[in-house]
This record gives C-alpha cells, sequence and structure tokens, in this order.
C-alpha cells in the first residue's frame, strides 16, 4: 500500500500524525479505538502499551518534556477518555503539548444503554484542555489535528488538546490526509520590549529577576545576569536557568515566607515566564514594593493580582535573547551583596531540614551521585517537596514534577515517557509509597522496553504532608495510613531489580549500578537511611 491510497480514516490518522513528526503513541486499544492501530506499525510508529490509560497520559506527558515535541496518546471512548483526564489536567496547568485522541460514540442523544456512553464526552474533556472537538468527518479529522500541531508550534502557552472521532468515522474508507501545511515564519521583533527594560534596569541598583518554567535558554539568562549583576529567584521549574555558582542567585526558595523580606528590597523586579501562581508562592502577593516588569505570552497572566506596571506580552526567550545583547545594558553591579543572598540561603534550607526532618542528607548524596545530563521526575511526596527546594539544577528542563494540578501517580510513567524521548541518556524517577500505588503498573512497560530506570521509592509509611497539616489543623490524622506491599518483592513480580539500602554510600551504590542495568531497579528508602 502507498500513501496515496484509500484507507480507514483511523489508519490515515496514523500515516497523517508519522508526517506530522510523531514517532511513539501511547496508549491502550479497545473495540472502539482498534481502527486507529491498524496503521500504526504501517506508518512507521512506535507504540508503547500502557497498563492504564492515566498512565498512557503521564508517559505522553514525560515524553513530551523531555523531547520538546507534542507527546501523543490513543484511547478508547468514555471510561478511556475519562481515566486520561488526570494526566491532561496536569498537562494543562504545567503548559505541556499533548493530543488525546479518542474514539465516540456515533450518536447519544437517541440511544442508551451502549457500550462506554458518556452524556457529553466532548464536554468532559474539555474541562481539563485548552480545547476539546469532536470530527464529525475525515476532512474535520485532519483539520483539527494540524490545528493542534500548528498551535503546539505557534501559540503562546502548550496545552493539550482532545479529538474525539465517531466510530463509524474510524471504520469508514478515507483519502490521505493533506500534505503538511507550510509553516509561516515564527517569532517577531522584540528589541523594543527589550529596550524598555533596559531602560527600567538603567535606573535600578537593586534588581531581581525571577525566571519561571516559560524560560528555555539558560545562556540568555546567564548573559543578562552577568551584564547587570542583577539577583535572582528561580521557581521550581526554572531551576537550572541560573548556574549554580552565581553568588546572586536566591534559588527556588519563593515559597519560603521571609522571601517576600527578601524581595521587598530590591528597587525593580523582572518577572519572566511565570504565573508567580499559589503553588509558586503559597502567598498572594510576590512581596514587592517597587515597579515590576512582566513577560509572558499569557494574557491572564500579565493582568493577575501582581499588578505588573509594565506588561509585555512576548516570547520570554525572544525577549531575553534581545535583552542580552542589547546595548546599554551593561551595569555590571548591583548593590546586592552576596553574603546576604548566601544568609538567606542558609536561613532557608534550615527551615526545609526542620519541615522535611532527615530528607535533606539523602537528597544531597542521591544529587551527589547522578551521571551528568540526568533527567528527573518526581512526584507528590515529601522527599521531592524538600529536594526541590534546595537542589540546585546545572540546566533547565531537568527535573519535572506535577507542580500545579499536583497528581499523584506522576512520576514512573511520566519517566517511562521521559526516558522512551532520551533513549541512552539517564532519567530518575523519585516517587513516594503511597504515590506508587497509583500508578505501579507501569513497572511493566518498563520492564517490557528494558529501561535502565532508578526509581526512587520513598516509603514513610503514611501521607506524611497530609499528616502534618491535618495535625497543624486540628484535625485527628486517622486516614493517612495505608497497609503497603512488600515493594522489593512486587518489583521482582514485575520483573525488575530492586535494593534497599542501609546506607548513603550503598545508596549511591545502587544508583550508579541501576543506570547501567538492563531494566528498570526499585531503589527502596525509608526515614531509618543512615550516612
Amino acid at each position: 500500500m502507498t500513501d496515496r491510497q484509500t484507507r480507514p480514516l483511523g489508519a490515515q490518522i496514523s500515516h497523517m500524525l508519522k508526517a506530522r513528526g510523531v514517532d511513539v503513541i501511547f496508549g491502550i486499544p479497545g473495540v472502539h479505538n482498534q481502527e486507529m492501530y491498524r496503521g500504526i506499525e504501517e506508518a512507521g510508529i512506535t507504540h508503547v502499551l500502557a497498563r492504564h490509560e492515566q498512565g498512557a497520559g503521564f508517559m505522553a506527558d514525560g515524553y513530551a518534556r523531555a523531547s520538546g515535541k507534542p507527546g501523543v496518546a490513543y484511547v478508547i471512548t468514555g471510561p478511556g477518555l475519562c481515566n486520561i483526564m488526570t494526566p491532561m489536567g496536569q498537562a494543562y496547568s504545567d503548559s505541556v503539548p499533548m493530543l488525546v485522541l479518542s474514539s465516540c460514540l456515533d450518536e447519544v442523544a437517541a440511544r442508551r444503554g451502549q457500550l462506554h456512553q458518556m452524556k457529553d464526552q466532548r464536554g468532559a474533556a474539555e474541562t481539563v484542555c485548552e480545547w476539546s472537538q469532536d470530527a464529525v468527518s475525515a476532512q474535520a479529522a485532519y483539520a483539527l489535528v494540524d490545528r493542534a500541531f500548528e498551535e503546539f508550534r505557534t501559540a503562546g502557552r502548550q496545552r493539550p488538546k482532545a479529538i474525539q472521532v465517531p466510530i463509524a468515522q474510524l471504520e469508514a474508507a478515507a483519502a490521505p490526509a493533506p500534505a503538511p501545511l507550510l509553516r509561516s515564519p515564527q517569532g517577531t521583533d522584540e528589541t523594543q520590549a527589550a529596550a524598555r527594560i533596559v531602560d527600567a534596569l538603567s535606573r535600578a541598583r537593586k534588581p531581581l529577576f525571577v525566571f519561571g518554567g516559560g524560560v528555555r535558554g539558560a545562556d540568555s539568562v546567564r548573559e543578562v545576569l552577568r551584564k547587570t549583576g542583577a539577583a535572582a529567584f528561580t521557581t521550581y521549574a526554572g531551576r537550572g536557568l541560573v548556574a549554580p555558582s552565581y553568588p546572586l542567585l536566591f534559588g527556588s526558595n519563593l515559597a519560603r515566607p521571609s522571601s517576600a523580606a527578601e524581595i521587598a528590597k530590591a528597587d525593580l523586579v523582572i518577572a519572566i515566564g511565570t504565573e508567580l501562581a499559589e503553588v509558586d508562592l503559597w502567598r498572594d502577593h510576590l512581596g514587592h514594593r517597587c515597579p515590576m516588569v512582566r513577560v509572558d505570552l499569557d494574557a491572564e497572566v500579565l493582568s493577575d493580582a501582581q499588578n505588573a506596571d509594565v506588561r509585555i506580552f512576548a516570547d520570554a526567550d525572544t525577549v531575553l535573547c534581545a535583552l542580552a545583547n542589547a546595548t546599554g545594558l551593561d551595569a555590571g553591579e548591583s548593590d546586592w551583596n552576596a553574603a546576604d543572598v548566601s544568609a538567606a540561603r542558609a536561613r532557608w534550607r534550615s527551615e526545609v531540614e526542620a519541615d522535611y526532618p532527615g530528607i535533606l542528607p539523602v537528597a544531597d548524596a542521591l544529587r551527589d551521585c547522578l551521571p551528568d545530563d540526568t533527567m528527573v521526575y518526581s512526584d507528590m511526596t515529601q522527599f521531592a517537596y524538600a529536594a526541590k527546594e534546595v537542589w540546585d539544577m546545572d540546566r533547565p528542563g531537568h527535573w519535572h514534577h506535577p507542580y500545579g494540578f499536583g497528581t499523584l501517580g506522576y512520576a514512573l510513567p511520566a519517566a517511562i515517557g521521559g526516558a522512551v524521548a532520551r533513549a541512552g541518556k539517564p532519567t530518575l524517577a523519585i516517587i513516594g509509597d503511597y504515590g506508587f500505588h497509583y500508578t505501579m503498573a507501569e513497572l511493566g512497560v518498563a520492564v517490557e522496553l528494558g529501561l535502565p530506570l532508578p526509581i526512587i521509592l520513598w516509603d514513610n509509611g503514611k501521607l506524611g504532608a497530609i499528616e502534618a497539616s491535618m495535625v497543624g489543623a486540628q484535625i485527628a490524622p486517622n486516614a493517612v495510613i495505608a497497609r503497603n506491599p512488600d515493594f522489593e518483592k512486587l518489583a521482582e513480580a514485575f520483573g525488575a531489580a530492586s535494593v534497599a539500602p542501609r546506607t548513603l554510600v550503598h545508596m549511591q551504590d545502587a544508583v550508579r549500578a541501576a543506570f547501567e542495568a538492563d531494566g528498570p531497579t526499585l531503589i527502596y528508602l525509608t526515614p531509618e537511611l543512615t550516612g
């Protein structure tokens, strides 16, 4: 068969995706969406079979974050779509490009009792993604796929989209999809925006930058800081943009309450590529008492309660590149004091240690044994909460966490997706004992794929952060302990390796060995781990 022959629409969609650069699809086949699987192998696309649609969605998310390409998932009508809605919500919150293609029933208004029937599948999906549409014809399906990929390339925030195709349409013969769209030039001249920032900087003695996950270009960030001598915070998602050795780096400590007092010392704040959301600050206001410049691609962000004085609707990296090359920027120094910054960071580290006793020595030892270029995927667990406040990254986009939506069970399947995208490069998962329950079945996928994936499982025997919160609110923590399995035996039952280190040195040896293994390794850690 050639690409110009008529095929069922389900098969044509796979060929179309291949022509748009899709190499991997995550999903689960069912009787409703099986036509979407007819063309996968023929198109030359690799399919990764998840154990649950939630796992498929997190894998697509992790793949997208690691590769920079949209993650694509195939799911069935009804429950398949419902199961992937949690990953879609996470991707929406964290601005991750994901395309979810599902089957849907041909007609639901006049018929009841059909397999996988929902009242409004399209509307349900739309609650957790940028848009959700039914493709009622082949032409509509092709147009929607192209719309999604064009928006992934040119739109502001990268967010998930959902396309539902009726079963009869998937089965019906269809002509091939049109050739990929000719891409128009992307980007605009941001020289004027950079000039406005240079003008603001020329009047500042204590400028402060806040860099978020919307920034990717570390080189521009570091050049701007070198030229201005400004201090800097990063959000959790922005870690790695500023060199860990930069003496005026306050780190990713925005959520520490006393960070507001440090920010109040600035005479100019420039926030680039960050929402300054609740999960960044855990307070309503950043803390500045000076003019603020905001640079973002989201108009809603620019009009938020931080009430920026200068609002620049533009791509963060384009503006930073223009700023790094702008004339008149070479101030070279500011009135910030490196000793004061260091003292603030030391104080915040002590606070983290008090909040999460015993975790930081383990996190430090783990950081010190990782290979260069390791990409980390973490879950909603105390280990990650502590580590991401004090663990400076040497490059951006290498620690991924379910920041906004805050779903449990993210790390393992997302790390699988990341490892698929980064074949041959080191990838690490960090997950808690309770979160592991959510998606532990996906361990079978890592075994099938032979991924050398170390999985750090932190077992404190409870929902520790929830227990602390309930106690603080004077609520009896009577629902925070679940009976755990023997995690080592469970991993071995899947065909994975397992180890339970008793010392930090043993842990480091186990992590190094796991990166060289021919499959995943569960590394079981408890608060009793000693130096």
